[in-house]
């Protein structure tokens, strides 16, 4: 059954291919109702407009809907093939202007698209409910689980049927009528809330600027300023008025983004100014305005307890994690405080290496949330002689991308054409073919890379198309979003290592979009549990910091040069610094969300920061570091699909950590016996089998955590 779910090389080859502008899409009709004749099915953006999506949705829903009737008013008796493989047939409209619709919504939104998803999610909401709360039709589902061991199914069919009856169970196909009536009301009032928290975020995000003169950017780099500048031009050719236009001539703008503030936090000798920029990031959503995220976020996460309530569950964490790998928030519990400690200590003695710092240059303060960027580079340059200037030149964005690239052709023979004559959504976006090591097209990748205003932060996966072979071989779709610093003038986007690791992350995601090779869409790619979801993408950011990977592409932007082997080792030496700090706010993070996920339905709504605060002095948080997203901008768990599993990180990283360790273990990190156990057992089963079951089959044995206290220097902490 589709899965009821929304908002949720070796070679670089270069190539055209026939372009969209030769498309037979009527202008005339709205191009969701019409086949798109497009090179690989490419959604046609260009002949998108923003009031195409609200009849598409309608058309989609209704025929949706309409689907859904036939299969209940068959008169034979339920079979796999009339019920559940109808299922999965149904909803094609709807899945494809979904797709376009919160892709872009993410990526490249606007006040319209914005103003359609307040919308949109609360009628969404209510027509899956109308679905899965649908009486007859869970009647036929039943029916077939009842007599599931006289069906003759294949294992994949036998986990379709399974996972379709839990789906409707867990979705109150059990209730009586009022409780049913309740779970919708329910459902409407979150998907409004967590459309609006994600939608005040992003304008927190974008409302406030740091602008400078060019006397307040002592200690700043060229490229750091050069970047600066850009912006403000930028927002200056943006302005609607003179007098907006003027406050940013010859000036310089810096903003909450990452991709700006960090370098700020890092290179300024502005303390005050690090202040300011750093409290506009940690008070998004904190400011008592009309962007406010207090009460969205406490709401949320009492609506979410009296939904696990009325489903029979002590709590909204008991609910989610059922489906997890960690069956019970006490294992996740246990997971996360058996690195607290360890990683927590490890903070401590950072924040004393730094102090050390300050008060050798003789200043008269105490080290403060703010001053971490700053004093840990400090730090990293005594203890490792690592400037991550030093890093940046040879990390240009076409590099990264042929490492990436040199990466899964070396696994898995893989392959990417770049093609130039297609029209994206976004100038920025690129696009590429991937066929496999016998030149069979496997998918299409997208790539949208640098930060921009109408785009939410982070970094993701997503899809315009999915894989099935129900129907005839059908390949996907695949889109990365993240946001690295834009090139500045004539010089190319260069990342961070961080950024690197990023890219090869995200990467990984899209490996498990593209490889997947599942017959029902559902169960494609992704689509298993958060816990095991994150081990394909976090297993390829091992293969980044490669010796022999990194000298595949890592050459200087300007001289061509190799990236040296002194460099190399280096970063290599360096890996475990700073571990307390990326740890401890992680963790923080992963704790804060399993207490705003395990709270009674009973108890009353929760003042915001006053629960926040409670939850981290808990724990012992130091109060130089904050937890990675603070509950008014934790976009993961309250307008993403991670409530209750932002520990997913940390419980994939013993995955591919030990899973890593497998490939060091052969002497040969790209052992192709090895390499392809990966790709059967993982990147290509999608959610067919048990998470578990699939990982054993790749690793031959369950997953222990002493490889990642290594991988983190964690291990013999006191």
């Amino acid at each position: 059954m589709k899965k009821i779910l929304f908002f949720t090389i070796f070679i670089y080859l270069f190539s055209c291919q026939e372009s969209t502008k030769k498309t037979n899409i009527n202008p005339n009709i709205n191009p969701f109702f019409q086949e798109w004749d497009t090179p690989f099915e490419i959604p046609p953006f260009l002949m998108i407009k923003d009031a195409h999506f609200m009849p598409a949705f309608e058309k989609g829903m209704e025929e949706n809907l309409d689907e859904i009737n036939t299969i209940i008013n068959n008169l034979e008796a339920p079979t796999f093939a009339n019920t559940i493989e109808e299922l999965e047939r149904t909803g094609k409209l709807l899945s494809k202007v979904q797709r376009v619709f919160f892709n872009l919504a993410g990526s490249n939104t606007n006040s319209k698209l914005q103003e359609l998803q307040r919308e949109l999610s609360p009628l969404l909401s209510a027509h899956y409910d109308k679905i899965v709360l649908n009486e007859k039709l869970f009647m036929r589902i039943e029916q077939l689980w009842q007599n599931k061991n006289k069906l003759e199914l294949t294992s994949e069919q036998y986990k379709l049927l399974e996972d379709t009856r839990k789906q409707f169970v867990r979705s109150g196909a059990l209730l009586n009528n009022q409780q049913k009536l309740e779970i919708t009301e329910i459902n409407a009032k979150i998907s409004e809330l967590t459309t609006n928290f994600g939608q005040n975020l992003l304008a927190e995000t974008n409302n406030f600027e740091l602008i400078l003169s060019y006397s307040d950017l002592d200690g700043l780099s060229d490229d750091v300023i050069a970047a600066a500048k850009e912006s403000a031009e930028q927002k200056m050719n943006q302005a609607q008025t003179e007098s907006e236009k003027a406050k940013y001539i010859d000036k310089y703008v810096f903003t909450p983004h990452r991709t700006s503030m960090y370098p700020f936090l890092t290179e300024s000798s502005r303390r005050d100014l690090r202040e300011k920029l750093y409290k506009s990031y940690v008070m998004r959503g904190d400011n008592n305005n009309k962007t406010d995220n207090k009460d969205i976020t406490a709401k949320i996460a009492k609506l979410r307890a009296e939904k696990a309530s009325l489903m029979g569950y002590e709590t909204h964490a008991h609910f989610v994690l059922e489906e997890r790998m960690l069956k019970t928030p006490t294992e996740v519990y246990n997971l996360l405080i058996q690195l607290w400690e360890p990683a927590l200590n490890r903070a401590k003695s950072e924040v004393n290496d730094m102090q050390a710092i300050v008060d050798k240059e003789g200043h008269d303060f105490k080290i403060a949330a703010w001053d971490w960027w700053q004093y840990s580079e400090k730090v990293r340059k005594e203890k490792y002689d690592l400037d991550e200037s030093a890093i940046k030149p040879y990390l240009s964005l076409d590099n990264a991308l042929k490492g990436v690239f040199n990466t899964t052709n070396k696994l898995w023979g893989i392959t990417f054409t770049e093609i130039f004559d297609i029209d994206l959504y976004h100038p920025d976006a690129r696009i590429w073919e991937v066929n496999d090591n016998d030149g069979t097209h496997l998918g299409i990748f997208i790539g949208d890379y640098f930060t921009r205003s109408n785009k939410r932060g982070g970094a993701w996966m997503s899809s315009f198309k999915g894989q099935s072979n129900l129907d005839g071989r059908e390949r996907p779709i695949v889109v990365n979003v993240c946001n690295f610093p834009a090139p500045v003038g004539d010089n190319p986007s260069l990342l961070s290592f961080e950024n690197l690791i990023t890219l090869f992350h995200e990467f990984g995601h899209a490996m498990h979009g593209i490889l997947t090779n599942v017959t029902y869409g559902s169960m494609a790619g992704t689509s298993g549990p958060r816990d095991f979801t994150e081990f394909p993408a976090q297993i390829l950011e091992h293969w980044a910091s490669e010796p022999e990977i990194l000298k595949s592409f890592a050459t200087h932007y300007q001289t061509g040069k190799t990236i040296p082997d002194e460099l190399i080792n280096k970063i290599l030496k360096a890996s475990k610094f700073n571990q307390g700090f990326i740890n401890t706010e992680y963790l923080a993070a992963s704790l804060l969300d399993m207490d705003w996920h395990t709270i009674s339905s009973k108890e009353r709504l929760k003042d915001a920061n006053e629960f926040e605060t409670n939850s981290l002095e808990k724990y012992g948080l130091i109060k130089e570091i904050a937890p990675r997203y603070r509950s008014t901008y934790f976009a993961h768990i309250f307008s993403g699909g991670y409530s209750s599993g932002y520990y997913s990180y940390v419980h994939s990283a013993v995955l591919d950590s030990d899973g890593f360790q497998a490939f060091k273990e052969t002497g040969d990190v790209f052992d192709k016996n090895l390499a392809n156990k990966l790709r059967q057992h993982i990147y290509e089963k999608g959610s067919t089998e048990e998470a578990m079951d699939l990982y054993i089959q790749f690793r031959g044995r369950k997953p222990i955590i002493e490889p990642l206290l290594i991988v983190r220097g964690l291990n013999n902490i006191n």
